[in-house]
């Protein structure tokens, strides 16, 4: 019998992408599965070509997750989570000050100048302001628009508002707390020179999306994928450049934060079509 076939969608935010692909498809092949994969410049497109059948999995950005299962019910069809990293899961926004700001609360941000990321940036836009928006507190938004289109994948937007807050530009900047501890270490903020001010509640970040029901090439895939071993030499380099140490079970009870700012700000429409001012992939 032939091997299952699967064809994956993945987002060409960074030149790593062509690496660790072609070093799974390796891998999985060899494990019976004829798999291979093509690349998008942005997410957009990508969920459309999953929702249509162009592709059988898209490895999503939680924002893109949202437009597959809201376009997917539009459509009568169904989308799930396959699998996700270990790393995708409990993770936090937060919004940082200079060490010397008088900023010593929530409160104390209304009415100041707050840098975010990109418009479609989950962690550093939609998320932190949502939960500022929730809390009542209306803010100045300074938005560093880098790599739109990549859902915050390309996190320069979120680097420049790091940039602005350093430099004294801005109030307070947006980050995903990762990245406030990167930032630190890279010297993009300085050495306890900032301090977190606001966190937001636990959501989960990326997942391999697929068409449910599932055929079996992409059942195959998803226990592959949580087959593999970080003590494998083969794919330990290309799981240390995806971020990751083991695949999870795939779930979507994280996304409850994301699915409420996209609401509020109109990103998109509950049927899944672009609605976001001024978002040009």
């Amino acid at each position: 019998m032939p091997a299952p076939t699967v064809l994956l969608g993945a987002v060409a935010y960074d030149p790593k992408v062509v690496t660790i692909w072609e070093g799974f498809r390796a891998w999985l092949r060899g494990r019976g599965l004829d798999f291979d994969f093509v690349l998008y410049s942005h997410y957009e497109r990508q969920v459309e070509d999953l929702v249509a059948g162009r592709i059988d999995a898209a490895w999503n950005s939680p924002l893109a997750w949202l437009r597959a299962e809201r376009l997917a019910a539009a459509n009568g069809t169904a989308v799930r989570a396959l699998t996700m990293r270990d790393t995708d899961q409990d993770l936090t926004s937060v919004v940082v000050v200079r060490a010397d700001s008088p900023v010593r609360q929530i409160a104390d941000l209304a009415g100041r100048v707050v840098a975010v990321g990109a418009i479609d940036s989950p962690q550093a836009t939609l998320i932190p302001l949502g939960h500022l928006a929730a809390a009542g507190v209306a803010v100045d938004v300074r938005r560093f628009d880098v790599g739109v289109g990549l859902h915050g994948d390309h996190i320069g937007g979120e680097r420049d508002a790091a940039r602005a807050l350093a430099a004294g530009e801005v109030d307070a900047a947006c980050m995903i707390d990762a990245n406030h501890l990167a930032f630190v270490q890279e010297g993009t903020l300085p050495p306890e020179g900032t301090r977190i001010v606001v966190q937001t509640a636990r959501y989960d970040h990326c997942n391999m999306t697929v068409r449910a029901p599932e055929s079996d090439g992409v059942r195959l895939f998803g226990t592959l994928l949580l087959g593999m071993s970080y003590a494998d030499p083969q794919v330990r380099p290309l799981l240390d450049l995806e971020g990751l140490t083991a695949w999870r079970e795939g779930r979507t009870s994280g996304y409850g934060a994301l699915a409420e700012a996209v609401d509020a700000s109109g990103f998109y429409s509950p049927d899944g079509r672009v609605t976001a001012t001024d978002y040009r992939p």
